[in-house]
């Protein structure tokens, strides 16, 4: 898709139909939360052609805040259930407050019926299964929202989770699908993946069965420690890793210890970028790096070079 167009072509596949065409998808995370890997993603959506750009950082997105996507389709995220006590229905028994384990259930109503925190509330549904009364209804929760949207770079899937919602990595599997389904609609040939920090679950749900990752990190103890982390998390699910030194200027050593100890675990070396505060600069403008200019956006256009031949996309 020529960057500025805004038109989506809808695809005549089914939302629920699993089976995609395979799309080259690079997923860009970090071992930790501040290496700079929304400013790296955010450059290469601009520098890339006919890419899709999913922001699967759904309990933190920002992404936006530089591609500035208008939106073009909302969607609400429904995972799981959570109990709701019918008033009119209530008998006092007080049997939900007995067998829930998570103190979700109390006794706050002034007419002395019971009254179950949505924050609490895990969605076991003993009390659904309990109530003598069946005063309980176990209904969908609604957890967030997704949307599909066009920027100047191309089309983007991003997602916000609810206050206090869980199953962000079912969110995050939602956008994957979904960017997979702009970029088979649209001809794009990249997807690329702004994915969360950390190895949890949503990361896990970010890279299985993705092309390649791209690890961003800095030269600092926690930077190396927790690239090694992510680096172990890739090996395991069988995903190849290339490694970027971001601020590397700031520790010339630090830097060439993080890139010994990720060709040590397999992970190609795919450049390193400097210090230049071009970068606070571009997010203060809501501009990508790249767009702004410097040291920095000549070594990201380096990188993206590299990544794009390492992963033929």
């Amino acid at each position: 898709m020529p960057a500025g167009d805004t038109e989506l072509v809808s695809l005549p596949i089914a939302r629920d139909q699993a089976v995609l065409p395979r799309v080259p998808e690079l997923v860009v995370i970090s071992g930790k939360g501040g290496t700079g890997k929304t400013s790296v993603v955010a450059s290469f959506a601009v520098l890339a052609e006919k890419a899709v750009i999913a922001d699967c950082d759904v309990d933190a997105a920002d992404l936006h805040l530089v591609l500035s996507p208008v939106f073009m389709e909302t969607h609400t995220f429904v995972s799981g259930h959570e109990a709701v006590i019918r008033p009119g229905d209530c008998g006092a028994t007080g049997t939900c407050q007995e067998v829930c384990r998570f103190d979700a259930v109390s006794r706050n109503d002034p007419s002395g019926r019971f009254v179950i925190d949505p924050l609490a509330c895990e969605g076991c549904g003993i009390c659904f299964e309990f109530c003598p009364n069946r005063a309980v209804d176990f209904v969908e929760r609604t957890c967030g929202e997704w949307y599909v949207s066009t920027t100047p770079s191309g089309p983007m899937v991003h997602a916000r989770l609810g206050i206090a919602a869980e199953n962000s990595g079912k969110l995050v599997s939602t956008v994957r699908h979904e960017a997979r389904r702009v970029a088979v609609g649209n001809g794009c040939t990249t997807i690329l993946v702004d994915g969360p920090p950390g190895i949890g679950c949503p990361v896990i749900a970010s890279i299985t069965g993705a092309t390649g990752v791209l690890v961003v990190t800095e030269p600092t103890v926690s930077g190396a420690h927790d690239m090694e982390r992510v680096l172990e998390l890739a090996k395991h699910f069988d995903v190849p890793a290339a490694v970027c030194v971001n601020r590397w200027d700031l520790n010339p050593d630090g830097a060439d210890r993080i890139e010994y100890r990720a060709r040590d675990q397999g992970a190609v070396i795919a450049g390193r970028i400097r210090y230049d505060p071009a970068v606070t600069t571009a997010q203060v403008e809501g501009r990508t790096v790249v767009e702004l200019g410097g040291p920095a956006a000549d070594d990201i256009r380096n990188v993206w070079d590299l990544v794009r031949g390492w992963l033929k996309c």
